[in-house]
C-alpha cells in the first residue's frame, strides 16, 4: 500500500485516476487541485473518506507542494490548464500551471526522492497529414502549434532535464485524446452529447476532418498506474488505443447513439491553428509493460459516455450555462 498525491485529481482524468486507484488498489490518495472551473468537488463525491483528502491549492506554492509530497510514497501529476481555445484567448495561466507548477513539483520529488510520474499529450508533437501513414512514436520531435501544446512540451522538457541533472525518479507518459466521465462540458465529445440531450444540434468545426485518437480516460488510467509500476525511470510512453476517428465521424456516431439523424449537425468556423491530425503507435508500452486497453472497440466505449451524461445531469448541468455563453460569443 502507498500513498499518492495526485495533483489535479478533481479534474477529469485526475478524478477518474483516483476512483480506479480506490476501485482497484488499498492505495491512499492526497488530491492537490486548485478547483478552477475545470476542477470540481463533485466529481470525487461517493470516494471514502479516511482514503482520498482533497486539499484546494495551488501547484505553483512551493511551501504546500513541499508538505503534501514530504507525506507521498508517490507524485503524479495531471493538473494543467489543457483546453486549446483558452489558450488562444489567454496564454498567461498556462504558462503558469503547465510550466512553473511542474517545476515546483520537480523541485519538491527532487528534495524529497519521491517517484514523479508526469501525465502529458501527444500535442507536444504537433499534427500529421491526413494522408501520412505516420503516427507519433517516443522519439518524434516536438513540434507544438498552440500556447497549450508548448507549455506542454516545456513541462516534458523539464521533467527530462531533472531526471538528467538531479536524478529525479520520474517517467513521462503522453497520451491521445481522452473521453469518458467526468469531462468537462467545453470539451469535443461531453459538448455534443450534452447539447443534445439539451435538443440543441451539435457544432462541428470547418469541415470536420481533423482526426484525433480516442482513448476511454479509464484505459488512460490502467496505463499510467502500469507505467507507475514497471517503468522504467527516464523513459517515456505513448498512450494510445488505435482510436483514429476524424471528428465528423464523431458526430455522427454520436447522434447515431442517440437516437438522431447522423446529418443533423452545424458546421462552424474552424479555431486557428487547429491540428489536422494525432495518432499514437503504443507499441513501446504494450511491448515492454503488457499494457492493453479494455475498450478496443471505440463504438461501446462512447456508448457507454453517453449513458454517464445521461445519468449525471446533475454533475455537468452547473457549469452547461457558461460554457454555451463563452462559445456564443465566439459563433462556435
Amino acid at each position: 500500500m502507498a500513498h499518492y498525491l495526485v495533483t489535479g485529481g478533481a479534474g477529469f482524468i485526475g478524478s477518474n485516476f483516483v476512483h480506479q486507484l480506490v476501485r482497484e488498489t488499498d492505495h491512499s490518495v492526497t488530491v492537490l487541485d486548485k478547483l478552477t472551473y475545470a476542477g470540481n468537488r463533485a466529481s470525487l463525491d461517493g470516494l471514502p473518506a479516511e482514503r482520498v483528502e482533497l486539499v484546494v491549492g495551488d501547484i505553483c506554492d512551493a511551501a504546500l507542494v513541499d508538505k503534501l509530497t514530504a507525506d507521498a510514497d508517490v507524485v503524479v501529476h495531471f493538473a494543467a490548464e489543457s483546453h486549446n481555445d483558452n489558450s488562444l484567448n489567454d496564454p498567461s495561466p498556462f504558462i503558469d500551471t503547465n510550466l512553473v507548477g511542474t517545476f515546483t513539483l520537480l523541485e519538491a520529488a527532487r528534495k524529497h526522492d519521491k517517484r514523479y510520474h508526469h501525465i502529458s499529450t501527444d500535442e507536444v508533437y504537433g499534427d500529421l497529414e491526413l494522408d501520412d501513414p505516420e503516427r507519433f512514436h517516443e522519439t518524434t520531435p516536438y513540434n507544438p502549434s498552440s500556447p497549450y501544446s508548448s507549455t506542454k512540451a516545456g513541462s516534458d522538457l523539464l521533467v527530462r532535464a531533472w531526471v538528467r541533472s538531479f536524478g529525479v525518479k520520474a517517467t513521462i507518459s503522453n497520451c491521445s485524446n481522452n473521453y469518458g466521465p467526468r469531462q468537462h462540458v467545453e470539451k469535443f465529445i461531453p459538448r455534443q452529447i450534452t447539447n443534445l440531450i439539451d435538443g440543441v444540434h451539435p457544432k462541428l468545426y470547418g469541415a470536420g476532418l481533423n482526426v484525433r485518437d480516442w482513448i476511454h480516460v479509464d484505459d488512460h488510467n490502467s496505463a499510467v498506474r502500469r507505467i507507475i509500476e514497471a517503468g522504467t525511470i527516464g523513459e517515456t510512453y505513448l498512450i494510445g488505443a488505435d482510436g483514429e476517428k476524424n471528428n465528423k465521424e464523431v458526430v455522427e456516431l454520436i447522434l447515431r447513439l442517440m437516437g438522431e439523424s447522423p446529418d443533423a449537425y452545424e458546421h462552424v468556423n474552424d479555431r486557428p491553428g487547429h491540428d489536422l491530425r494525432y495518432a499514437i503507435d503504443s507499441t513501446k508500452l504494450r511491448t515492454e509493460l503488457g499494457w492493453q486497453p479494455q475498450y478496443r472497440d471505440f463504438e461501446s466505449g462512447l456508448a457507454a459516455t453517453i449513458d454517464w451524461y445521461r445519468a449525471n445531469e446533475d454533475w455537468w448541468r452547473p457549469m452547461k450555462e457558461a460554457t454555451e455563453a463563452k462559445y456564443a460569443k465566439t459563433g462556435q
